[in-house]
């Protein structure tokens, strides 16, 4: 019975993570897979398994997890602060569960598979929303929203993470397997312009830059990116000159800007943003915050004095948005030492995988995701940190080779 489950058990979590992006369709499958692993973990696991963890990462994430809980108990905001303390444990049971699996080859694979079944999918919506002669735009809003699988930043982040790991197994050496890698960088960076992904470009872009710092002739590679870089922010901002100074002079008229026009997506964080300065401000108990819920709560109070649109502020007060900054949502809400935990724990990982560029991409790609995105707040964002753990967490750079300054990853 037990060779049976350690047969099973790499395929329900494949299963799992290829769901992801459905949740919204199958939302009780997922957490029918994540039990069936719970039940036939203690079957597959072995000592040798455990060791597969690095401690200090890991040591750090489960001392900032305790305090979060800890903290909250005692300040008497568990029961509001629960549902978003419980999905924190999402990431840290997947890294437990993965461990029995042998090898990263079922998660890389369900992260390529699962991009392209969303993209698929997204398609297929687009194709019919134009079928029923609806105004569909790429650019923005809502029937864009209404024809992806899963919000755009997910579904970009997921097509970046899809990227990484495609480049990650290229090899140097001919591989029938190569063009099917190839192809799949292609068609999610495709399609991360077509749907216009802002974040997704963005990391995108600064991996581009970070790769100059590996391989050989590192130098010359670096003063290619910079000139690149340079003359690619020049002519980004010659042509999209009225975009980006609305983006950075967003509060003048950021009140008065309607939801669903066209300029909206440029500005509306920066009005969120603008409310979490005002609370941040306001905190009066900047050591342990002021808790998830009691931040959610006021920032809706800030959006029903700060918005003048009635329509906007309807939609802003309905979704009751939170942060859109994971770092700014930490110092609000369980204060400095909650941010000093988070981030000493990304500064770990680095200081840990460094050396390697997979790693540090992987790393860099969650932490700009987090500067727009909460994704501690979300299911699905617990699930794809949760994945980049186990990519990070269980001793990867073990399995890189023993010169960091290889032309490839």
């Amino acid at each position: 019975m037990r060779v049976l489950f350690k047969a099973i058990y790499p395929y329900v979590f494949f299963i799992l993570y290829f769901i992801i992006p459905f949740d919204n369709y199958i939302r009780a499958f997922p957490n029918l897979l994540l039990g069936l692993l719970t039940v036939l973990f203690p079957f597959v696991i072995s000592k040798k398994s455990l060791k597969k963890i690095g401690n200090k990462p890991v040591a750090i994430f489960l001392l900032f997890f305790i305090y979060l809980f800890v903290s909250s108990y005692f300040l008497g905001r568990i029961e509001e602060d629960f549902k978003v303390l419980k999905k924190m444990l999402i990431p840290l049971g997947m890294v437990l569960l993965y461990l029995p699996v042998g090898d990263f080859d079922k998660i890389k694979k369900a992260v390529i598979f699962s991009s392209l079944a969303a993209i698929l999918f997204s398609v297929f919506q687009f194709s019919v929303f134009s079928y029923q002669e609806h105004d569909v735009s790429l650019m923005f809003f809502q029937n864009t929203v209404d024809a992806l699988l899963i919000d755009r930043p997910y579904l970009g982040l997921l097509s970046v993470l899809s990227i990484l790991v495609s480049y990650k197994s290229l090899t140097k050496n001919y591989s029938p397997y190569n063009s099917y890698y190839l192809s799949n960088i292609i068609v999610n960076s495709i399609y991360i312009i077509l749907i216009m992904s802002k974040i997704a470009i963005v990391i995108l872009v600064l991996l581009i830059f970070l790769k100059q710092f590996y391989g050989k002739k590192k130098k010359i590679h670096i003063l290619y990116g910079v000139v690149v870089f340079l003359i690619g922010n020049f002519l980004l901002y010659t042509v999209f000159k009225t975009q980006i100074n609305t983006v950075l002079n967003p509060y003048k008229h950021s009140s008065e800007v309607a939801y669903n026009t066209s300029k909206m997506p440029n500005i509306y964080r920066s009005i969120i943003w603008k409310c979490a300065k005002k609370l941040a401000q306001e905190n009066k108990n900047s050591v342990f915050g002021m808790g998830f819920k009691n931040t959610n709560n006021r920032l809706v109070s800030c959006y029903k004095t700060k918005i003048k649109d009635n329509a906007t502020k309807q939609t802003f007060v309905s979704n009751k948005f939170n942060t859109h900054n994971q770092f700014i949502d930490f110092f609000i809400s369980s204060g400095w030492l909650g941010l000093v935990l988070f981030v000493l724990f990304w500064v770990v990982l680095l200081i840990k995988n460094g050396n390697y560029f997979f790693p540090t991409a992987l790393i860099v790609s969650m932490i700009v995701f987090g500067l727009t995105e909460n994704f501690m707040h979300r299911q699905i964002g617990a699930y794809y940190f949760g994945a980049i753990l186990i990519l990070l967490l269980i001793n990867i750079s073990k399995k890189e080779p023993a010169q960091s300054t290889r032309s490839t990853m």
